[in-house]
């Protein structure tokens, strides 16, 4: 189905209710290759006709913008609900109601985003109200970023400022989904644009060109023996709590050549680490740089103009369990969970914690409903959040 859809209605001045919200929220096609200003601009003016001021974090070109606000006094002590305005594209997948507006049936809500993340986002922007009536004696302070969906680059921007601007937060809730339930770790890591340049001839004469293809497939080769020595070897004890127990490196995309028979002038792939907490991001990152700048280096000797560049896209700091975490000790308090766990996938969680805050991942929804064609949110799963939304309230009124 197309993705066009005509700009959301202005906000009444009527309250509104966390799906009503959603609903807005979900009509902006906020797809992480495009811009994110309109949403942005529709959360300021609701937030602004409650008397909440904001503040934008740009990026670069000023094509999108992340948006942090201090409901209430500014005293320390808050607690940050953190979420992310973008989503993943609907293009190729067959949905059965329109991705851009929030359809409920059967229990579900349906639509682009729902689950993954704007559930969260509404139920944080509908508390706004109910915090001001309740007279919060510390802070609710809100997060909202962009281009999470392609490395989190939105985040940490937005973190410094937040860092700089707002009264120091006892606890940070990324609310991605969970199931409502208390998500204290998750794996970290690092994404790469890699660009093998080659030498073209006819393929007859192979050894006296470069093939891109082939030279980037001794890269590919040495992300698969990581690999298995990765698995053959114990997990260690943090490791053994994911799913797979260890990290893992993984090509994703790769594209090059122009015939059968003429050597690959040119090779392009991502790669992709997850990296359990405990070890070092940094340090695989760095052996694959080493191992692509050795190849340059042959590459260089045979012929001057091949060589491999290897860019860093992105970098996603583990969630490490925390001991006597205040976001822990609070998510449990709210929800009445007693476990806990970890999940592979990152989240800007980490980047939280990397400025020494202290974060949890809990929010609505099933992180295996994201992404899909049909997206959904279980109603139930709404309303629990809603639940948890009212809890914090009463916990940063008391």
């Amino acid at each position: 189905m197309s993705a066009a859809r005509t700009a959301p209605q202005p906000m009444t001045a009527a309250p509104m209710t966390a799906r009503q919200i959603l609903d807005r929220l979900v009509a902006f096609p906020t797809v992480s290759r495009d811009s994110n200003l309109d949403l942005i601009a529709w959360v300021e003016a609701y937030l602004a006709s409650y008397g909440v001021t904001s503040e934008r974090v740009w990026n670069e070109d000023r094509t999108k913008a992340a948006l942090f606000a201090n409901v209430g006094p500014g005293l320390p002590g808050g607690v940050i609900l953190s979420g992310h305005s973008d989503v993943v594209p609907v293009d190729g997948q067959d949905w059965t109601s329109d991705p851009w507006t929030v359809t409920e049936r059967e229990g579900r809500l349906y639509g682009r985003g729902t689950c993954d993340m704007k559930g969260f986002l509404a139920l944080a922007l509908a508390a706004v109200p109910k915090a001001l009536a309740a007279g919060v004696k510390r802070p609710l302070q809100l997060a909202i970023s962009y281009d999470e969906e392609v490395g989190c680059t939105g985040a940490p921007p937005m973190i410094a400022r937040i860092v700089e601007a707002l009264p120091r937060a006892a606890a940070v809730v990324v609310g991605e989904p969970s199931r409502m339930r208390l998500v204290n770790g998750h794996k970290g890591g690092t994404g790469f644009r890699v660009h093998v340049k080659g030498f073209e001839v006819h393929s007859s004469l192979l050894p006296t060109g470069v093939s891109a293809i082939m030279e980037a497939a001794r890269l590919v080769t040495w992300v698969n023996d990581q690999n298995a020595a990765i698995m053959a070897a114990t997990p260690g004890t943090m490791a053994a709590l994911f799913h797979p127990p260890h990290t893992t490196l993984h090509v994703g995309r790769i594209e090059g050549g122009t015939a059968h028979n003429i050597t690959a002038a040119d090779c392009r792939f991502l790669m992709e680490s997850r990296v359990v907490p405990g070890e070092s991001a940094e340090g695989w990152a760095q052996a694959f740089e080493a191992e692509a700048a050795r190849l340059d280096a042959d590459l260089k000797a045979r012929r001057p103009g091949a060589g491999v560049t290897v860019e860093r896209f992105f970098n996603v700091p583990a969630l490490t369990p925390e001991t006597d975490g205040a976001a822990e000790a609070l998510v449990r308090r709210l929800t009445g969970d007693n476990g806990s766990d970890v999940v592979s996938y990152g989240t800007e969680a980490g980047h939280f914690q990397a400025v020494g805050l202290s974060c949890v991942v809990c929010g609505p929804g099933d992180i295996a409903q994201a992404h899909q064609a049909d997206e959904y949110l279980e109603l139930s799963e709404f309303q629990a959040g809603e639940r948890f939304m009212d809890a914090l309230i009463r916990e940063l009124a008391a």
